[in-house]
């Protein structure tokens, strides 16, 4: 069983920075691409960021692209988010997951999901 772990949320102000960490307690995550999603109240969960096994090419939401840097230390079997310049809407509970397969594409499958983190930007 997998599970994902995420820490590192909290309060920021705007233009402040976080990173987000997400680890797991059981199976390892290496060998799996891994995303990053986000919801915000009364909205539907949205793609952040991803990253493939390997070579570990990294995707991102079109907005985020900037501000937003996913990478992953194999040795700890964490990955990462790492957030800057944050604005007001990026308030949000962030959550990782694991993909089925080992590279990233769009409409790739997260068969594994954490419990989420929540981070607040105030204005």
């Amino acid at each position: 069983q997998v599970q994902l772990v995420e820490s590192g949320g909290g309060l920021v102000q705007a233009g402040g920075s976080l990173r987000l960490s997400c680890t797991t307690s059981g199976r390892t995550i290496n060998g799996y691409a891994m995303g990053w999603f986000r919801q915000a109240p009364g909205k539907e969960r949205e793609f952040v960021a991803a990253i493939s096994w390997g070579v570990g090419s990294t995707y991102y939401a079109d907005s985020l692209k900037g501000r937003f840097t996913i990478s992953r230390d194999v040795a700890k079997n964490t990955v990462y988010l790492q957030m800057n310049s944050l604005k007001p809407e990026d308030t949000a509970v962030y959550y990782c997951a694991r993909a089925g397969s080992n590279l990233y594409y769009t409409g790739t499958k997260f068969d594994y999901w954490g419990q989420g983190t929540q981070v607040t930007v105030s204005s």
